[in-house]
């Protein structure tokens, strides 16, 4: 009798514990599928992280068009062009953190110069021997502007080079060469410099223009070739237009008219000429020439580099009367340059 209880009792168990593992199976709630859809949601931006848009690709080519860096500390991600990465043997180059917002460009100045050679030698010696610039303007009146250099790659274009503390230019610009004679040696031994046609003009200043906003470079480095080497070249010389680039294109530099005429009159034009070969007072203006940017080291002697820096000076913000030597409009106009353009 007890073991025929005992066998019922069993069989109730077995039941009962049957019954609620197959009771517990429908009262599983079944969100584990809307679980899964709520993170695939979280794709939302995170509060103060940086969403980055996708790499463009056209084949075997990748581009990133858009700007994610802080472009007001002059940082930006564009790539003008593709992207250029390593191909390391076995391995692959993920760009799934790409691109990192702390970049900018290599491109910091521009400098303008002249061939003083035809079109053709102009075109064989850029692109035939040790010396070269991403651009040329050639002597036609057409709507073309010739590229020799990649604009990512350096040119050969400056040489021995200083502005404002930056030594070898080439590292960190672009360099255009303009089809110009330069200038011939007047019977007097003066030089005689050749004008820029206004097309030609228009050229440079749609190709700076460009280059500048593209690159966010600052106008004011838009320099010449004499700028950063004042000792040995002239280029672009006297008659380019630089005043026009600046007031028509907004690139380059010029002075304030209403504050350089107000350092004039402060000025009386003899007592400045009796100073002028004060060696403390040529000290000091050496001294404004190198805060401005010019690789002048001071001296207090009216050498020959400052001869040269002055000259420099002058084809470019005096060209009508560019003497080498210091005068008080000169002298003005390099106060009132240092006022809107302080040296570092």
């Amino acid at each position: 009798m007890r073991n025929t209880l005992s066998l019922i009792a069993l069989s109730v168990f077995a039941v009962s514990c049957s019954t609620q593992k197959t009771s517990a199976t429908p009262q599983k709630p079944p969100i584990q599928v809307e679980e899964k859809k709520e993170t695939a949601v979280k794709a939302e931006p995170v509060p103060g992280k940086i969403v980055k848009p996708q790499i463009q690709h056209q084949g075997d080519l990748d581009f990133f068009k858009i700007n994610i860096a802080d472009a007001a500390k002059n940082d930006n991600t564009i790539s003008h062009g593709s992207i250029v990465s390593a191909k390391a043997a076995g391995y692959k180059i993920s760009k799934e953190y790409f691109p990192a917002v702390g970049q900018n460009f290599r491109q910091r100045y521009i400098i303008l110069h002249y061939t003083a050679l035809d079109h053709d030698k102009s075109v064989r010696v850029l692109t035939e021997q040790s010396v070269s610039s991403h651009y040329l303007i050639g002597d036609q009146n057409d709507k073309i502007i010739h590229q020799l250099v990649d604009e990512n790659k350096r040119a050969y274009h400056s040489g021995l080079s200083h502005w404002r503390g930056v030594e070898n230019l080439n590292d960190s610009s672009v360099g255009i060469e303009i089809v110009n004679t330069g200038f011939t040696n007047g019977a007097t031994g003066q030089r005689e410099f050749y004008p820029y046609p206004e097309w030609q003009f228009r050229k440079v200043g749609a190709l700076v223009k460009d280059l500048v906003d593209r690159y966010m470079i600052l106008p004011e480095n838009v320099l010449g070739h004499s700028d950063v080497a004042p000792t040995r070249k002239q280029d672009p010389g006297p008659l380019f237009p630089w005043k026009r680039l600046y007031e028509e294109y907004g690139v380059g530099m010029w002075y304030d008219q209403q504050v350089m005429e107000s350092y004039m009159n402060q000025m009386d034009a003899e007592n400045f000429y009796m100073q002028s070969t004060d060696p403390t007072f040529i000290f000091k203006y050496q001294t404004m020439l190198k805060q401005f940017g010019y690789g002048l080291n001071p001296s207090g002697s009216e050498d020959s580099d400052t001869k040269k820096t002055i000259e420099a000076f002058q084809y470019r913000f005096r060209p009508e009367k560019a003497t080498g030597s210091m005068d008080v409009e000169t002298y003005a106009i390099l106060q009132a340059l240092l006022d809107k353009y302080p040296g570092k």
